[in-house]
């Protein structure tokens, strides 16, 4: 029998901007394309934290729906923190990668508690960054390209113990100052780039595959015809 990857989605009843479930279906096609196994749980409040996940993916919501769940996910940092640290990888888009650092400053100077695993701090400032961005990232020892659309009022600023996910290669990114996209810290990952982007960004899609499965010793992810994929990054990326 195939190696099963277990994916938590968290919350995709209240985050869920842009279309944020195509990620967890673009992780779970590209398991059952090559044969392998993929369990989907969704996560709502209130329910229990499944043990020993894979994946851990949050989406993007608005202040809103952040000032509602805060509170909730800072008290389920540990459940997370704990599967980050047995190999799980976790990302997060957005709100979701904004609630992925110490704090949150909102629209009305509110600062909200985030779960501290990403090494960020977030801040909302006028105007929105909003447009097409198309960003050269790094991640799990790989290079590659993400194409995708940005809009969020957050400025955020990166710690010593995160990196950029990638560089701006046009957009504005996580400040429109500093050129970084995204932060990285071991295992966790966050982005503000929508689409959703795992579906028109394989590349990326299968870096947290492959990194998901580093806790399995590793497993060469078959090729996949990814015609289809190209062709739609190729038109995210040409886009103004």
């Amino acid at each position: 029998m195939s190696l099963e990857l277990t994916i938590v989605h968290l919350y995709p009843d209240l985050l869920r901007t842009y279309g944020d479930r195509g990620n967890v279906l673009a992780l779970r096609r590209r398991l059952e394309w090559r044969g392998l196994g993929a369990r989907v749980i969704s996560v709502a409040r209130g329910d229990d934290f499944p043990i020993d996940p894979d994946m851990i993916f949050i989406g993007g919501g608005s202040d809103r729906v952040q000032r509602a769940l805060s509170g909730e996910l800072e008290r389920r940092r540990s459940e997370i923190a704990t599967a980050a640290d047995r190999g799980a990888v976790v990302l997060g888009v957005c709100g979701g990668f904004q609630l992925l650092g110490h704090s949150y400053t909102d629209a009305s100077g509110t600062e909200l508690a985030g779960m501290g695993l990403l090494d960020i701090t977030t801040v909302v400032e006028s105007p929105r960054l909003i447009g097409r961005a198309v960003i050269d990232a790094r991640f799990a020892g790989e290079d590659f390209r993400i194409a995708g659309f940005e809009n969020h009022g957050g400025r955020t600023s990166l710690g010593p113990d995160a990196v950029p996910l990638g560089k701006v290669h046009r957009g504005r990114g996580n400040n429109g100052i500093d050129g970084s996209e995204g932060a990285v810290g071991g295992n966790v990952v966050g982005t503000y780039l929508h689409g959703p982007v795992l579906p028109s960004n394989p590349a990326l899609c299968d870096a947290l595959l492959g990194a998901a499965f580093s806790r399995y010793g590793g497993r060469e992810l078959a090729p996949l015809d990814d015609r289809l994929e190209v062709a739609a990054h190729n038109a995210s990326e040409s886009r103004r």
